[in-house]
């Protein structure tokens, strides 16, 4: 019954959110803080879904190009995960976004980058672009290596499509990580604490081709150890 209503409120508000950012970003299409704006909205919809959301990002972090990194778990991402996103930051996704009702054109709108992934040759040459529209415009850009959601059983392994990007720009990586919200239910009323922390940058500077599946290898592994300490403070809010 939560559920139901749940969604009889929330639809009309999402669809007006994504229709008063489309018409945002038709003042300023593809300007390079669409997304930082649009992202910001969507994660204070957070409270309307019963999820206590706490954003860490650390003080004095520099404004300039990086590659952010984020777990992908489900559809709960657009408004939790979303409230780390920085200014001067894009996101790459499918291209088949675009052809999502309301959601998909603000995503385009909003200056995302967006790829085939079923045409490896162009999400390659799309990555070479990615980087050098990072150098000339100043980006910085927000990836998610699992390439799919992993839907709450554990990050899945990374694929190497960000780290390529990081390399080739000469940018860090900054991973940024999600509790794990696999419980999260629309017939919830209460949904608990989810907590999105940015790490410390990774330089890339040591790193090439030849060993970028290295440096995915050991940012899964560091996501994975804060994933784990996330969840056990989430327990103990919960808790409270």
């Amino acid at each position: 019954m939560i559920a139901f209503f749940r969604v009889i409120l929330l639809v009309p508000i999402i669809i007006l959110v994504c229709v008063l950012g489309c018409l945002f970003c038709l003042i300023r299409p593809f300007h390079r803080n669409n997304t930082f704006v649009i992202a910001g909205t969507l994660s204070k919809l957070a409270p309307l879904f019963g999820i206590k959301l706490i954003v860490r990002v650390p003080k004095g972090i520099e404004y300039v190009p990086k590659v952010f990194i984020g777990n992908h778990q489900n559809t709960y991402d657009v408004i939790t995960i979303s409230g780390a996103v920085l200014e001067g930051t894009v996101s790459v996704g499918k291209k088949s976004l675009k052809w999502v009702p309301f959601f998909g054109q603000l995503y385009w709108l909003s200056g995302n980058i967006m790829i085939d992934r079923k045409n490896k040759s162009k999400a390659m040459g799309t990555i070479n672009q990615t980087a050098d529209r990072m150098v000339k415009d100043k980006l910085s850009i927000w990836m998610f290596p699992e390439g799919t959601r992993n839907k709450g059983g554990g990050m899945l392994p990374f694929k190497t499509g960000a780290f390529h990007t990081a390399v080739q720009a000469r940018v860090a990586i900054v991973p940024v990580v999600l509790s794990t919200t696999s419980s999260f239910r629309l017939n919830k009323w209460n949904n608990g604490y989810a907590i999105a922390e940015m790490l410390d940058p990774i330089s890339t500077l040591e790193y090439d081709r030849s060993n970028v599946r290295e440096l995915a290898v050991y940012s899964h592994k560091i996501m994975t150890e804060k994933q784990v300490k996330l969840d056990q403070e989430v327990k103990e809010l919960n808790k409270s």
